[in-house]
């Protein structure tokens, strides 16, 4: 096989996104501009990690924003009750979202399909529920009383990560932008060596015929675990940076309309490219820009959108980028449908 049909160009792109993000602060845009690319970080950070799980493994769990609220509720409670930095709570919080999310994963070995979203569906709505209806006093602060989770108003006054006392006020928000940078571009390494190796592998058997892997000797059990567990730490890191760039944690980020512009954005990404969950993040946070002076539309215009990609493009974006780099390298007749490139394939082996 010729070298040029044998190169990789996902290195070299990496490098030169990750060297554009790191110059865009110094390229002079507004607050507005460095929040929303914050807010792609977060979003971002989740969506990679939840690729692993709903993506490569092909569980249907719903159960990513309870995880990525652990981590961020646990981050916020540890440092307003006990005065801790989210410097140290964080990691905690992530901590203890990885066994949250063990947990959903353990609930959920007997069920397949539809029933697993159902069932972790069913634990974010617990879990919201739970932190609205939490209107007991916990402690008072002078004449005002404080709950435990905060309650529907949500929790705040816990810190932050002290950017403006290091960088000063005009700078601050570098800080939080470069952090943010900083944990999507180890989650997505993390994700893309797992994709990648010999534990991606095994995720996708299983997904595309458990009983042949089974066959194999592949034990679902702990395999379904595993991917659960490696998911969560990043999405639970995510949570606690979420905080601290907020300064408030609130039931809010455990609504469907939420949950659901994130599960788009995997399905128009590419659910299980390595890829995916950046490109889809970009687009869907793009049309979401966009749609902000028609509120009432924007939920119509992401379903809409998810209806085409599913129907017409259904490896999403990634999955049209790899197959036009595929025809530009092989010089064979592009086909979008996976069948058509798999035939492909076939014929030039």
């Amino acid at each position: 096989m010729p070298f040029v049909t044998r190169m990789r160009p996902e290195p070299v792109i990496a490098v030169l996104l990750l060297a554009f993000a790191i110059a865009i602060p110094w390229m002079g845009p507004s607050k507005y501009v460095l929040n929303q690319l914050v807010l792609f970080f977060i979003w971002a950070g989740i969506v990679t990690q939840w690729n692993l799980v709903f993506g490569v493994a092909g569980i249907f769990s719903l159960a990513q924003m309870l995880v990525f609220a652990t981590g961020g509720y646990s981050a916020a409670m540890i440092s307003l009750y006990l005065g801790w930095s989210l410097w140290i709570t964080a990691p905690i919080g992530a901590v203890i979202a990885v066994v949250a999310s063990t947990i959903v994963g353990a609930a959920t070995l007997r069920l397949r399909g539809v029933y697993v979203a159902l069932l972790t569906l069913t634990f974010a709505v617990i879990m919201r529920t739970m932190i609205v209806t939490d209107t007991d006093c916990f402690f008072y602060k002078g004449v005002t009383c404080y709950n435990f989770t905060g309650g529907p108003r949500g929790l705040s006054r816990f810190g932050d990560f002290h950017f403006r006392d290091w960088l000063g006020f005009k700078h601050a928000i570098w800080g939080n932008y470069y952090l943010g940078l900083f944990l999507l571009s180890v989650g997505t390494v993390f994700a893309f060596t797992v994709i990648r190796s010999p534990l991606g592998h095994v995720f996708r058997a299983l997904r595309d015929n458990e009983i042949v892997a089974s066959t194999r000797g592949i034990n679902r059990v702990k395999y379904q675990l595993i991917v659960f567990a490696l998911s969560a730490f990043f999405t639970g890191l995510m949570g606690g940076f979420y905080a601290g760039h907020f300064k408030a944690m609130g039931p809010t980020i455990l609504d469907l309309s939420t949950m659901l512009f994130l599960l788009s954005m995997m399905v128009v990404g590419g659910l299980g490219k390595p890829w995916g969950p950046l490109l889809g993040c970009a687009l869907m946070m793009f049309v979401d820009d966009a749609l902000k002076d028609f509120a009432e539309w924007r939920m119509v215009g992401f379903g809409l959108i998810t209806i085409l990609f599913i129907l017409f493009m259904g490896k999403g974006v990634a999955g049209l980028i790899e197959d036009v780099w595929s025809w530009l390298l092989r010089g064979a007749p592009l086909r979008v449908g996976a069948r058509e490139v798999s035939l492909m394939r076939r014929q030039q082996s």
